[in-house]
């Protein structure tokens, strides 16, 4: 079955498969950068975006998922959506295949179709997002009624994005603080220091956070499973646990057609062209780059929408990916903001804050995505102060309506 974009407004026809934060991202940005110059078709298999990042908050009461229409953000966005899973890409041709039997051709394919969770440590609660809130909502129900006592939070190895763990661990402090203070919270990470990824400074902070919700940490250890007698670890050891939630690893999506490495990433050059793929690009989780993260990979699809503007004639000299890390860290208490520059200067560059380090200041640092989502009414920004937006991001208990732009 063969499939064209209806209505395209240029010559150029950019698909983009992927309807989460990289996909998106370089929707907006090619909106932005290249006009009309190019018609933007969305693919994805899904039909909603989520805001995962809240998904933490969810079971402690304190946020709330939001879910929207992707076919109305596409339309807001400027970009056509068709529903629809890329299997097979044939680069030669610029045919991209669905599961579905459609043939879409394009002039340029953007690969935004994430990463894929796998179980790291069986018999543990594996938290991938919003498909486990309920699991997790229960197993803290289960610690209050005294069914649980020693619940620890693992880190594992492999290519995982850590950050949303050492959240579950200081939400889940700061809500058994006055129900259930005699209970045991530990976390198990193979980092070397917690957060390392982040430097030094970031580092510290997160563990004298830990140290203040008195959760012990062990760090440099590899979980294995969770049995009767507790959960095992690489070295033979075993540490005593009820309850284990840990977080998956991560793995390529795998497109036919697509070159991939280690456990089916895609390698990019630093302007996300596919090596050996003509114009055929990737940004986010499903390329080489090691850690997975939202903000990340907004800055790889705006590098890839900056190199596809160029080469439609229009932008100037497309900028090259180079990673600045921003995570807010959700604590139970005031948020943390952290920042690292990735490129160089590790060290140095390792920022911890009570003050926002970006703007919007919410989860989301997307130059893009986060200010279209404002824009749109998802996110309330005042003019100040901070907590006000916090506020609107992190107790909002409903989806409300949007206003789209028609």
């Amino acid at each position: 079955m063969s499939h064209t974009s209806a209505g395209r407004r240029g010559e150029y026809h950019v698909l983009i498969a992927g309807g989460g934060v990289a996909g998106l991202e370089a929707a907006l940005a090619l909106r932005e950068l290249a006009g009309d110059r190019v018609d933007v078709e969305l693919l994805a298999p899904e039909h909603h975006f989520f805001y995962r990042p809240l998904a933490v908050a969810e079971p402690f009461g304190v946020g709330y998922v939001h879910r929207w229409e992707l076919d109305d953000l596409a339309r807001a966005a400027g970009a056509e959506f068709t529903p629809g899973a890329l299997e097979r890409i044939d680069a030669q041709a610029h045919v991209a295949h669905t599961a579905q039997g459609l043939r879409i051709e394009y002039d340029a394919v953007v690969l935004a179709c994430g990463a894929r969770p796998r179980i790291a440590v069986p018999g543990a609660l594996t938290f991938r997002g919003p498909a486990d809130v309920d699991a997790l909502r229960e197993l803290m129900a289960a610690v209050a009624r005294r069914e649980a006592d020693r619940i620890v939070f693992v880190v594992p190895s492999g290519t995982v994005w850590p950050l949303p763990l050492y959240e579950i661990a200081l939400l889940a402090a700061a809500q058994l603080q006055s129900s259930r203070p005699d209970a045991s919270l530990e976390v198990v990470t193979s980092e070397p220091s917690p957060l390392a990824l982040f430097g030094p400074q970031a580092s510290e902070a997160v563990g004298a956070l830990l140290d203040d919700h008195d959760i012990a940490v062990h760090t440099s250890t590899y979980a294995v499973e969770l049995t009767g007698d507790g959960l095992t670890t690489v070295r033979g050891g075993t540490i005593a646990a009820d309850r284990v939630v840990a977080l998956p690893h991560l793995v390529g999506a795998g497109i036919a057609g697509v070159p991939s490495v280690g456990d089916g990433f895609v390698p990019t050059d630093p302007h996300g062209r596919v090596r050996g793929c003509a114009d055929v690009y990737a940004a986010g989780d499903l390329t080489t780059f090691p850690i997975k993260q939202g903000g990340l990979a907004a800055q790889q699809a705006d590098a890839v929408a900056e190199a596809i503007a160029a080469a439609v004639g229009a932008g100037n000299d497309p900028q090259p990916f180079e990673p600045v890390l921003r995570a807010l860290l959700l604590t139970g208490a005031a948020p943390a903001f952290l920042r690292v520059e990735l490129g160089g200067g590790h060290g140095e560059s390792s920022t911890a804050s009570s003050e926002p380090l970006w703007w919007p200041p919410g989860k989301l640092a997307g130059r893009h995505l986060a200010p279209f989502l404002a824009e749109l009414g998802v996110l309330a920004l005042p003019d100040e102060p901070l907590e006000d937006a916090l506020r609107v991001e992190l107790e909002a208990t409903a989806v409300h309506e949007l206003g789209w732009p028609r």
